[in-house]
């Protein structure tokens, strides 16, 4: 399939207008979506995905209001509703034998103390822990840690690294 000076005019015109490339290859006919979208491209006819996206996100959107459904929460904003929330039930302190998937597994103590034992609170579906310790647990991503002050290097020391 060759394209003639007709063809060409034609996906220019068509491709203006914002047909796809599927429409424009039934429309001229003998070739191919991916025919159409590689001449548009040696053309460099414009991208014509701004405007479809725009358009296809008005369309969702107004969906989502008709419908009254809400979209799913992203990660970090759930991780944000759940430090914005300050009542966190008392512990409920058990030992392992005692835990079952509905209790906070976050241990409290070193495992060779009498005194150790796990939170016990509700543990929030398909997680290990309790709202509280999910804070501790699972960091939102991007979040970095603070630096701490570097603390002085004892004169001794620094006296090593400059003799090595």
């Amino acid at each position: 399939m060759s394209w003639t000076e007709e063809k060409v005019a034609k996906l220019k015109e068509l491709w203006g207008k914002g047909n796809t490339a599927s429409q424009i290859a039934e429309i001229i006919g003998g070739i191919s979506r991916n025919a159409v979208i590689g001449k548009a491209h040696r053309l460099n006819l414009s991208a014509k995905i701004k405007t479809r996206t725009a358009t296809s996100n008005e369309k969702f959107e107004n969906s989502l209001d008709d419908k009254n459904i809400k979209p799913k929460k992203g990660r970090r904003s759930k991780f944000k509703s759940l430090i914005i929330e300050k009542n966190f039930e008392p512990e409920n302190p058990l030992q392992l034998e005692q835990l079952d998937e509905n209790h906070c597994k976050w241990p409290i103590g070193h495992p060779n103390e009498d005194s150790f034992y796990f939170c016990g609170r509700s543990s929030l579906k398909d997680f290990s822990y309790c709202k509280l310790h999910l804070l501790y647990a699972y960091q939102p991503k991007g979040k970095k840690e603070d630096v701490a002050e570097k603390e002085e290097v004892p004169e001794f020391i620094e006296k090593k690294i400059q003799s090595a």
